[in-house]
């Protein structure tokens, strides 16, 4: 496209520089006749002082006025054919603005990939087979010779047959010009070149209908269409199954965290129970020792049995804790993360996980693929974490920073504004175990250090 552009910019500044060549190059011929005037004259001047009565001088001014009146009428067709071809040039540039205006036009719609869905399938597969439907119907039109038709019965040396061969050569030559260039068009179609690939396909279906005129050939409008169409639907197909493709990996990317939360639960419960028995014999065996100690060591020994009763009802809470969320299989932590380094003020992540330990989640988003780690602003644990989170995401849908992937969870809107709606949606559900409370300031360590590095990079500079 940029090329084209270039060549059309070179069109223009050709023909201004025609224009200007051409009106210099009037001007110039006008400066001769003016000078051949004055010469004519200045001669019939000093022929009549030079030789006085000897030279009819009506014979010569009758000639020089016969000259004037040649170079007049010269000068008058000159001026005519200029403003003429000037008037046709003006035009062409007229032409080549208006077209590079439009091209530009073209290049800036496409830059930003506007495309308007012309069929609304749910799922890629029916792409496929609508897909598959125009493709054959295309086949029989080149099986019925109704794709590319010629409108009048030749003959080649008086016999119609021979005609009839010539024309379907011809017909089968130009179907194949153009079935190549559509091909290559659909190979080529995606989210940003489909109106280009669309105006491609047009333009030879155009060129090759008007090489085609003068044995009264063309290809058919329909036929046409049915291509356009296979365009179309290849571009939507390949844009629906990608679309599926991100929901997999959604939905295998949440398969993988309940796994990964399952595990660490059945872990801690684990650890717990082992915690548990620990100090379940510990305890046994303290009280055994009690009853047969005295003074200090029988002391000694109450106070362990304190000891390990806490811990032995530590143990038995963080086993039941396990348990129970392993049970609640949709309770969780929301939360509410930014990263001004990254993505600078008012920009907050809100996600969800059912880890036990949530801040794990939080250190695994602030890993190599951003330059500074995230700060928690809030982590909201409810029993139906699924349930706050999607109801976040849809307040704040206008609001997201990537509106075509809504796997990236990033918004950009005010913190006080993500307090109220979280409130509002608890007061509705009752599903926040308890008070929500955020931070909201964003401590930003790395990325305020960063900046204070920088500024006294540059004041050391400057000295």
């Amino acid at each position: 496209m940029t090329y084209l552009l270039f060549l059309l910019s070179i069109g223009l500044a050709t023909a201004l520089a025609l224009v200007i060549k051409q009106l210099q190059q009037r001007k110039n011929d006008y400066a001769i006749a003016q000078e051949r005037l004055k010469e004519a004259d200045k001669r019939l001047q000093e022929a009549d002082r030079k030789y006085g009565g000897l030279i009819s001088r009506e014979d010569t001014a009758r000639e020089l006025d016969t000259k004037i009146t040649v170079l007049t009428n010269r000068l008058k067709q000159l001026d005519k054919q200029s403003q003429v071809e000037e008037q046709e040039l003006s035009t062409k540039i007229s032409v080549l603005r208006a077209k590079l205006k439009g091209l530009e036009e073209q290049e800036i719609v496409e830059a930003f990939g506007f495309y308007e869905s012309k069929y609304d399938f749910q799922e890629a597969e029916e792409y496929k087979q609508r897909l598959d439907k125009i493709r054959a119907q295309q086949k029989q039109m080149i099986k019925d010779k109704q794709a590319a038709v010629c409108h009048t019965e030749w003959s080649v040396g008086g016999s119609a047959k021979e005609g009839k061969k010539m024309t379907d050569n011809f017909l089968k030559l130009v179907l194949r010009a153009f079935n190549g260039e559509c091909d290559a068009s659909v190979v080529k179609v995606k989210y940003n070149n489909v109106q280009t690939m669309e105006n491609r396909i047009r333009k030879t279906y155009d060129d090759l209908n008007k090489l085609s005129q003068t044995t009264h050939c063309e290809i058919t409008s329909r036929y046409l269409d049915l291509k356009l169409q296979e365009l179309w639907l290849t571009h939507e197909y390949q844009e629906r199954k990608y679309q599926e493709q991100e929901e997999q990996r959604i939905i295998r990317e949440q398969m993988r965290e309940e796994e990964k939360a399952l595990r660490e639960l059945e872990k801690a419960r684990q650890d717990a129970e082992k915690e548990e028995r620990r100090y379940q014999e510990a305890l046994e065996k303290a009280r055994r020792d009690v009853e047969s100690a005295t003074g200090k060591a029988q002391e000694k020994l109450l106070s362990q049995i304190e000891e390990l009763q806490k811990r032995l009802a530590e143990a038995e809470a963080n086993k039941e804790r396990a348990i129970s969320q392993a049970q609640l299989t949709k309770s969780g932590h929301v939360y509410i993360i930014s990263n001004i380094g990254s993505f600078g003020e008012d920009v907050y992540k809100i996600g969800m996980t059912r880890r036990l330990e949530p801040m794990d989640r939080v250190k695994e988003l602030g890993d190599a693929s951003v330059p500074f780690p995230f700060d928690v602003h809030a982590m909201i644990f409810c029993e139906n974490a699924p349930e706050l989170e999607a109801r976040l995401h849809k307040r704040f849908n206008s609001r997201r920073m990537n509106k075509e992937n809504e796997r990236k969870e990033f918004f950009r809107v005010s913190l006080d504004e993500i307090v109220r709606v979280v409130r509002e949606i608890d007061q509705e559900l009752k599903i926040c175990k308890s008070e929500v409370t955020f931070t909201k300031i964003a401590e930003a360590t790395d990325y305020r250090k960063t900046l204070a590095r920088e500024r006294q990079d540059k004041v050391a500079t400057a000295i």
